[in-house]
């Protein structure tokens, strides 16, 4: 039983280190949002967000927007790129949408599902665009003209907000991104 005791203390030190890391990592990014949407950061800033702190904010956020169906969110950062991944019960986030998929899709759709995608980013004079170059769902990669197909009747439809291959304003006096394995860099203009 003494055993025992030592190794859940051990447990718990080595634990609690990492939960508040993940949490302060969140509190962290998300404080560095709230300054750039209120234009609180001064121009020629450089504001950095490391993976730690985007992958938190990106895991608290998710469970807030999507909680059914989406799991284990992660990004990985490259340069001038990134790469997410998922757990993903698309049957489960359609009907969280409160658009249940009919008998058919839902049992195409159903059961969760390993889904990564792969997307280069420009960015500059304010604007960015997102080029998305290959998405792979349970070991199944989509890429190309199939790609394409997809985003444009399957993703565009259902997110019609999505900006996928298309210029968007970044907004708030951002006047690029620079995406680079050790951090993104927000760039605030004047």
């Amino acid at each position: 039983m003494r055993h025992n005791s030592r190794l859940l203390v051990t447990f718990a030190a080595l634990l609690v280190p990492a939960l508040s890391g993940s949490s302060s990592d969140y509190l962290s990014a998300k404080r560095k949002f709230d300054m750039i949407e209120k234009e609180q950061v001064k121009a020629g800033s450089h504001v950095l967000l490391t993976p730690g702190e985007l992958n938190a904010y990106v895991a608290q956020e998710v469970t807030t927007v999507a909680p059914d169906g989406v799991r284990s969110p992660k990004l990985e950062l490259g340069t001038g790129s990134a790469s997410a991944s998922a757990l993903i019960d698309f049957a489960k986030v359609r009907r969280a949408q409160g658009k249940p998929p009919g008998w058919l899709m839902s049992k195409l759709l159903s059961g969760e599902r390993p889904v990564n995608v792969s997307a280069r980013i420009d960015s500059g004079a304010g604007r960015a665009t997102v080029h998305v170059q290959r998405v792979e769902i349970s070991g199944i990669a989509i890429e190309g003209g199939m790609l394409d197909f997809l985003i444009r009747n399957y993703l565009l439809p259902v997110y019609p907000n999505a900006k996928v291959e298309k210029p968007f304003d970044l907004g708030h006096r951002i006047e690029r991104l620079d995406v680079k394995p050790a951090a993104v860099g927000v760039v605030i203009g004047r």
